[in-house]
């Protein structure tokens, strides 16, 4: 009997599900704190060029929401092969997500770059022209970077499959490094501002995404790079890449313009409340860094099963992911939650907005504790044995009633606040995770296909 087995008949042990999360989870704490110490860097330099970086952050956010459904779609259709042993069609199909995926990038490359002032000048309108000039500047080797953070993407995907988390961590680790360090040297020793943020950003994201590419191109890796320059493009096996990556690409479009529907309602109710959501929003980080490696590792978990055509084993990690991330994040909230006074103090806010941030940031806890593991752990289970138009669906749906119509009701009719913002956002969850679940818990999503011959 082998003891290291989370139970004999299982597809994964339990050294493996260490390695798997544990360096998902700690590149989601990474994500975070270099998030902020860059944002405190590029604000310490000017506010127009920490207000030029995060609108034109904000267009990036659209692209990168591109490259991610099309590594997930890439991630769904090699863990399966995997789950099959079909090793050489899970290389095969390994090396057209990277091609696919390069080539797009490249396309969306030349139009911004192109179409760049007509772009600038829908996002930032009329505003200053120190901000219109630190935006021209920083746009520039952000725009480049797009073809590396594709790369970068892609290959990270792959290695999700495989369950080789370590070395994304590892490259996550090192890109981030390069990172802040550049925005020291080119914001602060060379007083580049928002140029030097966008320099920094593309030699992170191009010497991450090459250290990816060698990683992948081993002779002994499972899933191969090697001689990706000499493949073919094979029809099949980019109709499955494409027949998951367009619908999560729409839902992830439509949630990012419904974020920015959100985001100008909350604008007008001032800065106070700008503030308080600010502070909600990291507490609301802070809580997902455990639930996001569980989301993205399910992918890997039911995808491998359902090549295996274990639908026992898809049912059993789907339980699993949900009732681990719950506990898990438990132990991160639960500190949070009692401190909550002392952490919201940091942010150095006047008394009455920091009471009025608190029971905010508290409700917030206890709503990302419980409803997202139901709302977004379930659907990626559901997207890795291919049942994605039904959670494309489901999420644009709940997106627009719940959390986009919910918020003008909440702020215009019931006088809410920034409360009612994170009401109708914890309605939106609870929504699609009641469907999501009562959808899991029967039959039909497992006779669904993603790969197709």
């Amino acid at each position: 009997m082998d003891n290291d087995r989370c139970s004999n008949s299982h597809l994964f042990t339990t050294k493996q599900l260490f390695a798997l999360l544990l360096p998902l989870g700690l590149e989601q704490l990474l994500t975070i704190a270099i998030g902020m110490a860059d944002t405190i860097m590029v604000s310490s330099y000017s506010e127009s060029a920490v207000s030029a970086v995060s609108s034109v952050d904000l267009i990036s956010y659209l692209f990168i929401t591109l490259f991610s459904a099309f590594s997930t779609g890439g991630a769904v259709i090699v863990s399966q092969y995997i789950g099959r042993r079909d090793i050489k069609n899970a290389s095969i199909a390994a090396k057209n997500l990277t091609a696919i995926t390069v080539l797009i990038s490249i396309a969306m490359t030349i139009i911004m770059i192109i179409a760049k002032d007509l772009i600038i000048g829908l996002v930032l309108g009329d505003i200053e022209s120190s901000v219109i000039k630190d935006a021209n500047l920083y746009y520039i080797p952000i725009a480049l970077s797009y073809p590396f953070l594709a790369l970068f993407d892609s290959t990270t995907a792959i290695s999700r499959s495989e369950a080789k988390t370590k070395r994304i961590f590892l490259s996550s680790l090192l890109m981030n490094i390069i990172n802040i360090s550049g925005n020291y040297i080119l914001i602060h020793l060379f007083s580049l501002g928002a140029l030097g943020a966008g320099i920094s950003s593309l030699i992170s994201r191009i010497i991450g995404a090459l250290l990816m590419l060698l990683l992948m191109m081993r002779k002994d890796e499972e899933c191969s790079l090697r001689g990706i320059v000499r493949t073919k493009i094979e029809l099949k096996h980019v109709k499955n890449i494409t027949r998951i990556a367009i619908p999560s690409a729409l839902d992830g479009a439509l949630f990012q313009v419904g974020k920015l529907i959100v985001q100008a309602q909350i604008a007008t109710l001032g800065t106070s409340s700008l503030a308080i959501h600010a502070i909600v929003c990291n507490f609301n980080g802070y809580c997902n860094i455990p639930q996001n490696a569980f989301i993205l590792a399910v992918i890997t978990l039911v995808g491998q099963s359902a090549g295996a055509n274990r639908k026992d084993e898809e049912r059993y990690w789907v339980r699993w992911s949900i009732l681990w991330s719950i506990i898990i994040t438990l132990l991160f909230a639960i500190p949070m939650y009692i401190f909550t006074p002392q952490v919201v103090s940091i942010y150095a806010l006047n008394e009455a907005t920091t009471l009025e941030a608190i029971p905010i940031c508290r409700v917030c806890l206890i709503a990302c504790t419980f409803l997202i593991p139901f709302a977004f752990i379930v659907p990626n289970a559901l997207n890795a044995n291919g049942d994605v138009k039904f959670t494309m669906a489901v999420s644009i749906i709940s997106m627009w009633i719940f959390r986009v119509a919910l918020v003008f009701f909440f702020i215009r009719v019931l006088k809410l606040g920034v409360s009612g913002v994170w009401y109708a956002m914890y309605s939106d969850w609870a929504f699609r995770g009641l469907i999501y679940t009562i959808r899991v818990s029967g039959s039909r999503w497992q006779n669904k296909y993603a790969i197709r011959e």
